[in-house]
């Protein structure tokens, strides 16, 4: 008797559960792993060629460290999953094809249809990249119940243990630290050059494979991302090391010609398998416990790996079937043009969009804070949002794009993930980067033809959807700005909002 394991792109564990059942049934010498490169996943979206580059390259290199371990691979470039499935199966005869279930419920919809698509047993494993899922779902919750992060923090907190005193109180004697985060970045400020990894012959043939093929969004060349796991534990000891220290303290400032600042930019290796969340909270743990961090920033980083991370995750399981349905404000206006090129006057998306086009990422501040503000605030069809999103960013998948794009980002789940929209002015983003200072818009205007269209369209979003804002109590604040302003200023305003949506989208 032997089995095959299928092992996905973004599920490169050492070791992966999968192999452990298989191995432990029948031995490894009667197991064979299938390892699959879909063409038409590849081409699903325009992926950026950065993301394409790092799944393929990582999902080679993980195939050449499992034949050292011993294990018979099978590698496949193929059309489609089923059509190499088949051909494997064809070549090889397994008596059970094993896999762990995907983190994305297409995907295990998938690997549950193949139950009448493949003539041999399937077995599916619990996921085990997420320290909440669906097949460990504390915290339990009832259905219907609204779960704010906030809350789901907690839980997730004392029940690992995380940051905890041997009372079950929260170490500092506070949850979360964010009076001393948060800052913007002082102007002689020195930001740590991040660990670079040289592309090897593997890498490099996956760059030409894809250059050839004019695959994917974005900037291919200077690729310079880790590919395996030894890399991956390379690129997580330079952040413990060098940013984590400033992490918290700055991790809603943004810098021309900076997009890493203080940020790990782990989730990459975190979202294929090749570090794993509960390591590096440990890990940034065990580095506070020896004071070498301070709390604010310890607790930071851990917020967002065992809040954020799984809570995303933990919200999609519940609002993915319903996502494509969602859209709260009815909004229908198509993406913008220089969303794919970055070619527009407002310097702080042209500095982002250019910046997402050479390195697939950018920082959670600039996703939340500009792009799906602007979004949100220039009324943008919400699934042509996720989409984009989900094609541009080296470290998108559904599991955690659902519920960014449609909850958090453009609050067009009405309110299920955040407890009020997100929007914001230039007022923001002039006081948490340096991207206003060479703007040909003033940052100070919200009407005339030099007024920043930030701060146009926040107060004609204000103005427009006032009933529907005043329904949250959150909100009241923003409100009452609006109540200063007389009728003629805000027909101003409305006017010119609709001139620059007329002119722009």
């Amino acid at each position: 008797m032997h089995y095959s394991v299928w092992i996905l792109g973004d599920q490169l564990l050492n070791p992966h559960p999968a192999l452990i059942a298989a191995e432990k049934a029948v031995g490894r010498e009667n197991i064979i792993v299938v390892l699959v490169e879909s063409h038409a996943l590849m081409k699903r979206l325009p992926y950026h060629a950065k993301k394409l580059t790092l799944v393929a390259s990582a999902m080679r290199h993980y195939a050449l460290e499992l034949e050292a371990l011993g294990y018979r691979v099978d590698y496949r470039q193929a059309p489609n999953f089923i059509s190499a499935l088949r051909d494997h199966i064809k070549v090889y005869h397994p008596d059970s094809l094993l896999m762990m279930a995907s983190c994305n419920l297409a995907g295990r919809l998938f690997q549950h249809s193949l139950l009448k698509k493949l003539s041999v047993a399937i077995v599916i494993l619990e996921n085990s990249q997420f320290l909440c899922s669906h097949f460990n779902p504390f915290p339990d919750y009832r259905p219907g119940d609204v779960v704010r992060q906030e809350t789901f923090y907690r839980k997730m907190r004392t029940h690992f243990n995380a940051l905890m005193t041997p009372s079950g109180e929260p170490v500092g004697g506070q949850w979360n630290f964010d009076k001393k985060n948060r800052q913007s970045l002082p102007a002689d400020m020195r930001v740590p050059e991040i660990l670079h990894f040289e592309p090897d012959t593997i890498t490099r043939g996956v760059m030409e494979e894809i250059n050839r093929g004019r695959i994917g969004f974005g900037d291919g060349q200077g690729f310079d991302l880790a590919v395996s796991r030894e890399q991956a534990k390379q690129a997580a000891e330079d952040f413990f090391e060098n940013r984590l220290p400033y992490f918290g303290t700055y991790e809603d400032a943004m810098r021309t010609g900076e997009s890493i600042l203080f940020h790990s930019r782990l989730s990459p290796y975190l979202n294929i398998g090749l570090l794993e969340p509960l390591e590096l909270v440990k890990e940034v743990e065990k580095r506070y416990l020896a004071g070498q961090v301070e709390i604010n920033n310890a607790e930071g980083f851990i917020r967002q790996v065992i809040g954020w991370r799984e809570y995303m995750h933990w919200q999609y399981l519940h609002m993915a079937p319903n996502s494509i349905e969602m859209n709260y404000w009815e909004f229908n206006r198509s993406l913008p043009a220089f969303f794919w090129d970055g070619e527009t006057e407002m310097n702080c998306l042209r500095i982002v969009i250019k910046r997402i086009i050479g390195e697939a990422y950018a920082h959670h501040i600039e996703r939340l804070m500009l792009l799906t503000n602007f979004c949100l605030l220039t009324e943008l069809n919400p699934h042509e949002v996720y989409n984009w999103f989900s094609a541009v960013f080296i470290d998108a998948y559904a599991w955690v794009m659902v519920p960014n794009v449609y909850g958090m980002g453009l609050y067009a789940d009405g309110g299920q993930i955040g407890s009020k929209p997100y929007l914001a002015s230039a007022n923001y983003i002039n006081k948490m980067s340096d991207y206003c200072r060479d703007c040909r818009f003033d940052h100070n205007r919200r009407v005339g033809p030099d007024a920043c269209p930030f701060n146009t369209l926040y107060w004609a979003f204000l103005i427009k959807h006032e009933q529907k804002l005043r329904q949250n109590h959150r909100m009241a604040r923003s409100l009452y700005h609006l109540n200063n302003m007389d009728e003629g200023e805000k027909q101003s305003v409305a006017n010119q909002s609709q001139a620059f949506l007329m002119k722009f989208l």
